[in-house]
């Protein structure tokens, strides 16, 4: 058993590279049983379009998006004897429109939309995994009276973490500490109220059944693991939380990237059990899918 549920494509995220359909393809040649399709969901706001978006509208994206749905659809049916593809969305949460948004999305489409991964990419509104640069400045504004900046900064991102997964439940847990993305050693023991949210949002997380991506594209980012780091790794597993594995994948190219080293990872973390979602049956639609435990995972 060969999975990932967390992906994008260059036809759908301009970061990204690659059609959808070659990412499937390259994803059915490496012989990946279930690959998740999970485009980033519209922004409302002209002001949080990335650099590669200049001359978009937001209407451009919200066609993108439907465009996606439609795309991805095609393909689950057309490749449907040689892989399972899994077709959902990842968050964003940089206003409250955002949420609002993504409500009004998830309603739109009830029945296709079949999972959610929760993630969290911006802090004071601005983009915390786009570069360096900004995330440094993401940490600036956090700055109040006498408090540590970073104390403070990660006091943001975890308290947006966990509006995502109170307010929406998402399946999959995604990159849970992408807030040290420049700062894989950042120790957050060294915080205790900051430890206390990651102890609130990773037990309402596995009080609802989610699953905690086991994230590859750390390594791409210079990390010498996936994400979460260890120390969350082992609080999850403390607390009976489950996980799952996903590339990120950014293109074809990037499809099962690192996944050796995720093997290790999981070795060095020992963990011995990996879940992966599934539908009820064949005529289920909507956010229908549930956990499956795997343990036959191959990671070459």
């Amino acid at each position: 058993m060969l999975f990932s549920l967390h992906s994008h494509s260059g036809q759908f995220c301009k970061h990204a590279e690659s059609t959808l359909e070659e990412v499937v393809q390259q994803a059915i040649a490496y012989k990946f049983d279930i690959y998740g399709l999970t485009e980033h969901v519209p922004r409302y706001r002209m002001q949080d379009l990335y650099p590669e978006e200049e001359g978009l509208t937001l209407e451009h994206l919200i066609e993108t998006f439907d465009k996606f749905i439609r795309e991805a659809y095609r393909l689950k049916q057309l490749y449907a004897d040689r892989i399972t593809l899994l077709v959902g969305l990842e968050t964003e949460y940089i206003t409250d429109g955002d949420l609002v948004g993504l409500q009004k999305l998830l309603e739109r489409y009830e029945t296709s939309i079949q999972y959610i991964v929760g993630s969290v990419h911006h802090v004071k509104t601005i983009p915390i995994d786009l570069n360096r640069s900004t995330f440094q400045r993401s940490v600036q504004e956090c700055a109040s009276g006498d408090g540590d900046r970073t104390e403070l900064f990660l006091h943001e991102y975890f308290d947006a973490q966990f509006t995502v997964i109170q307010r929406f439940r998402p399946e999959v847990i995604g990159h849970f500490d992408l807030c040290r993305l420049y700062a894989p050693d950042l120790e957050f023991s060294a915080f205790p109220e900051v430890w206390k949210k990651i102890e609130r949002n990773v037990q309402f997380a596995i009080d609802y059944g989610a699953l905690f991506e086991l994230n590859a594209a750390a390594f791409r980012k210079g990390w010498e693991h996936a994400y979460p780091g260890i120390d969350i790794v082992q609080y999850i597993k403390e607390r009976g939380g489950r996980f799952t594995l996903s590339d990120d994948s950014h293109g074809a190219h990037m499809v099962g990237q690192n996944y050796r080293r995720l093997k290790e990872y999981l070795t060095k973390a020992a963990i011995n059990e990996l879940w992966y979602l599934k539908t009820h049956n064949e005529k289920s639609t909507g956010r229908s899918l549930v956990p499956i435990l795997c343990k036959d995972t191959v990671l070459t």
